[in-house]
């Protein structure tokens, strides 16, 4: 009679067998609605794999956490990339809100909806039933897995496709003016109960028919920003940009 395995093995083995996947009729909808055709079927599967649905230890290996990475950057470029093409009056602080704007979390999670594949996302049972499907984090992470996904597959012309489709209600929808962000600093700090914000002259440098001005902003006690322009109103404003940046995520 053979020894029944330990207990801690049988664990194991399971763990090891329980691989996450798609069925045909599954990838072959998803595809349809992305306009994308995987060339390796794994890539799709890992960027849909919420890490709840595998065990710890093959977190890195099988879930969409490293493809959400590389999403999270290749999204940042496509959108700079169509900020720069399509106002080519603005500056830095005024490119800065509108990119915010389109890579947030909730953007990435308004887009994964619009392909209407909440019910892919791999999940385990209790994050299932506590809401997973709909919470904004995990689509949102699930979109930009997705990009990267197909980034790898496809290239960066196959992720442009994807978000140009994705995010069209956005982009049309998107204000044509965008707020200085020293009036929505001021709002801010005066929401807050505090002193205005300080803008400092930290540096000026160049020639005087092309000058770049350093200025420093702050909101005591809630930090500072440093950035530049060539002219004091344009560092200024990129100054505050920052600075709201990182007190509210949204310059």
């Amino acid at each position: 009679m053979k020894n029944a395995r330990p207990k801690r093995t049988r664990l194991r083995a399971a763990a090891k067998a329980c691989v996450p996947s798609l069925t045909d009729a599954q990838v072959k909808t998803i595809q349809d609605r992305i306009g994308h055709h995987f060339k390796d079927r794994d890539l799709l599967v890992r960027a849909l794999t919420h890490p709840s649905a595998v065990a710890a230890a093959d977190s890195i290996r099988l879930s969409n956490q490293r493809l959400e990475f590389l999403g999270d950057r290749v999204l940042n470029l496509l959108i700079a990339e169509r900020l720069i093409e399509r106002r080519k009056t603005e500056s830095e602080g005024d490119l800065a809100p509108r990119l915010n704007r389109f890579v947030k979390k909730g953007a990435c999670a308004e887009a994964f909806r619009h392909f209407k594949l909440q019910e892919y996302i791999i999940l385990s049972d209790g994050e299932v039933a506590s809401g997973g499907r709909e919470r904004e984090s995990t689509l949102g992470d699930a979109c930009e897995a997705l990009i990267g996904a197909i980034f790898q597959d496809g290239g960066l012309s196959a992720a442009r496709k994807f978000v140009e489709a994705g995010w069209a209600h956005q982009f049309s929808s998107a204000p044509v003016e965008t707020r200085d962000p020293k009036t929505l600093l001021q709002e801010w700090a005066q929401g807050q109960g505090l002193s205005l914000p300080k803008y400092t002259v930290v540096d000026r440098s160049g020639p005087d028919h092309q000058p770049v001005y350093e200025i420093e902003v702050q909101v005591p006690p809630h930090g500072a920003a440093k950035a530049s322009g060539t002219s004091k109103r344009d560092a200024e404003r990129n100054a505050a940009a920052l600075l709201l940046n990182s007190l509210t995520g949204t310059p």
